[in-house]
């Protein structure tokens, strides 16, 4: 009886205080809404033909100067080193980025050597600049080269 007692009065006890309500919760901050994504690269801006040009990464020594022709979509751009018919020019873009590859072909820089050619090129003030990086396909430990990139329209 005693315990039956004493649960009646837990009972009583809880019952009877008074519940505090939770306190209002601040208004929520107010959030930022996100930036816009970066403008798509502009294929159909590009379109024409541009003088490329390949330096070393500080940019005051031209490795190899190229003509580009581009189209104004994603099919059709195709790369002329001297001396050498048109390369295809395999382009995607992401954002505000242009994605460059040619495959496997001699390079101009190491004769009777292979090499493939990624790189990523932006417009800016006219121009398309970006960066490249020249696998080379040798025996020995992977050989690449990095080079900067700027492109020129042609009048």
């Amino acid at each position: 009886m005693r315990v039956t007692g004493f649960v009646v009065l837990l009972a009583l006890v809880g019952c009877s205080a008074k519940e505090k309500a939770p306190e209002a919760m601040p208004p929520a901050a107010e959030v930022a809404p996100a930036p816009a994504p970066p403008a798509s690269f502009p294929l159909a801006d590009a379109a024409g033909t541009w003088t490329y040009v390949a330096k070393t990464p500080t940019g005051d020594t031209t490795v190899v100067t190229a003509e580009l022709s581009a189209t104004a979509d994603a099919s059709g751009w195709t790369i002329t080193l001297p001396g050498r018919k048109p390369m295809p020019l395999n382009v995607t873009v992401s954002g505000d980025s242009l994605m460059t590859n040619v495959g496997s072909y001699e390079s101009v820089l190491r004769k009777g050597v292979k090499v493939t050619t990624d790189g990523v090129m932006r417009m800016s003030g006219g121009k398309m600049i970006g960066t490249m990086v020249a696998h080379y396909t040798v025996k020995t430990a992977d050989s690449v080269r990095m080079m900067v990139v700027e492109a020129t329209r042609k009048p």
